[in-house]
């Protein structure tokens, strides 16, 4: 990205300041999923998950889907 002029600098702090951002369960806005939650995991958790997901062009969500899935079909 080209470096911005203070004119266009100014409208882009302008605008992004009297935006807010739309959290709702509807779907809109980065937290609006249905169902969506965060979890927290330890550090190397989170590396190992960070990098499995790379490896497989998944996000860690998918992947804990995918494990939790198979272990509740497993204890079935």
């Amino acid at each position: 990205m080209a470096d911005m002029t203070d004119e266009e600098y100014d409208e882009l702090d302008e605008l992004l300041t009297r935006t807010v951002p739309k959290l709702g369960p509807n779907g809109t806005g980065f937290f609006g999923g249905k169902g969506f939650q965060m979890i927290a995991v330890d550090e190397p958790t989170a590396r190992i998950l960070n990098a499995k997901a790379m490896a497989t062009r998944q996000t860690p969500s998918e992947l804990v889907a995918a494990m939790l899935r198979r272990e509740l079909l497993a204890s079935a």
